[in-house]
């Protein structure tokens, strides 16, 4: 089953489908996407994609506080809990740290990101980890805070490969967007060529960077299978079999959307 398994769906340009996200999901089943994962971003959104996850059967979601929504407002370990006890969320996140647009509020990153690590060890679910910028912190932090049993996926991911083969050995998945298919993601294609294939993930972080040959489209679903497809190319491998192995890797990271 083809996943995307990171896009934010209350976020998508609806126009193209009359102001109907129910089109758009269904443009993502017809392509061959079987399931989706609606990531929160902020307090604000929470409602949002819960609601969006229990409108459609093939989409989950996960709530949390951006690094660069952390200014509007934190969420406690308690609160965390209390909301990942709805039925759909099978994660917390996405948190992490982000240097690259933002270095006024490290501190309040930082605590943002121990407070998801650590509400995660607690329930039991994966952490969405967004990290730009901020190798050693996001490494360290999850080793002092995270815990194996809780260990999500470093999404989106443009990094090096010491940073994903760290984040490896702690038990994390690597996910891949439509950034792996810009021309210039040249170090980024041959950290995509080593990372273990049982720990892949696959997603658009719609409706934000548009694979080729969309690029510089509005992100949608949909296009994820253009990931997979380029993916598979790299690795040597069938599409099919690209395929069918990320699937099983979400399932395998977020037990709940089994």
């Amino acid at each position: 089953m083809l996943v995307d398994s990171h896009c934010h769906l209350d976020r998508l340009d609806l126009s193209v489908y009359d102001n109907d996200l129910t089109k758009a999901i269904d443009a993502a089943n017809e392509a061959g996407v079987g399931k989706m994962l609606c990531v929160g971003i902020s307090l604000e959104n929470r409602h949002a994609v819960t609601q969006i996850a229990e409108q459609f059967d093939t989409v989950y979601c996960s709530i949390g506080v951006h690094p660069l929504d952390v200014a509007s407002g934190l969420a406690s370990i308690d609160d965390l809990i209390q909301w990942a006890d709805h039925p759909k969320v099978v994660a917390l996140g996405e948190s992490g740290l982000d240097y690259y647009y933002s270095k006024d509020d490290i501190s309040l990153q930082h605590e943002s990101f121990v407070i998801h690590l650590e509400a995660a060890a607690q329930a039991q679910l994966p952490v969405i980890v967004h990290t730009r910028d901020a190798r050693v912190d996001t490494i360290e932090l999850i080793k002092s805070h995270g815990s194996e049993s809780s260990a999500g996926v470093l999404h989106c991911f443009t990094e090096s490969w010491d940073m994903a083969k760290q984040a490896l050995d702690l038990n994390y998945y690597i996910s891949f967007s439509g950034i792996l298919t810009f021309k210039n993601a040249h170090e980024l294609r041959e950290v995509a060529k080593k990372v273990p294939l049982d720990r892949i993930l696959v997603e658009t972080d719609s409706p934000y960077l548009a694979p080729t040959p969309f690029r510089g489209k509005s992100n949608e679903p949909k296009y994820v299978v253009q990931v997979a497809d380029y993916l598979a190319e790299l690795r040597g491998i069938s599409k099919d079999h690209l395929i069918e192995q990320t699937g099983a890797n979400f399932h395998r990271l977020f037990k709940r959307a089994s």
